[in-house]
């Protein structure tokens, strides 16, 4: 896959799968996004500590996927290298945790219980999901390569110093 195809194939995924999981869903849950009658200030700023490094981590793990692995995070359209550069040097979940965060968010800064039991459930498919349809394809994929980089590089909670490929 070309540079431009994969960044062109990251956007589309972006806008049909993220935008969805931790916009539009939350949205529709939190009647149309109805601020709480007065938000405490410290909620606010909870709420903004976990929804804008979860933006900006989804956007720069998607980033690798398109320049350092030549694909998408879609299934349909794998990328041609196993991406571990970046924030996939301190945990190989990146997207997952960062989506998660947004969710978590919202649902402080809208006070909507509907958004954190929704956050639960997208936690638990996105566990499932990994566990047994994503890292057996990456294993059969990338191999001996995966298997290196998934015992050095933990999958939910993040390592503090960055993982070096030898």
């Amino acid at each position: 896959m070309r540079k431009s195809s994969a960044v062109l194939g990251s956007v589309l995924f972006f806008l049909f799968v993220p935008c969805v999981v931790a916009g539009l869903v939350p949205f529709l849950l939190t009647d149309r996004y109805r601020m709480p009658v007065s938000p405490h200030l410290m909620v606010v700023f909870a709420a903004s500590i976990l929804i804008a490094p979860g933006l900006a981590v989804l956007m720069h793990a998607f980033a690798r996927f398109a320049l350092e692995g030549l694909g998408t995070p879609a299934p349909v359209a794998p990328t041609a290298r196993l991406v571990v550069g970046g924030i996939y040097r301190h945990v190989r979940n990146p997207m997952y945790l960062a989506v998660l965060s947004i969710i978590v968010g919202q649902s402080l800064l809208f006070g909507a219980t509907s958004v954190a039991i929704y956050g639960a459930a997208v936690a638990a498919a996105f566990v499932s999901f990994v566990r047994f349809y994503e890292e057996p394809v990456l294993a059969r994929r990338y191999g001996a390569e995966y298997q290196a980089y998934r015992r050095a590089v933990p999958g939910w909670l993040p390592r503090l110093t960055p993982w070096r490929p030898l």
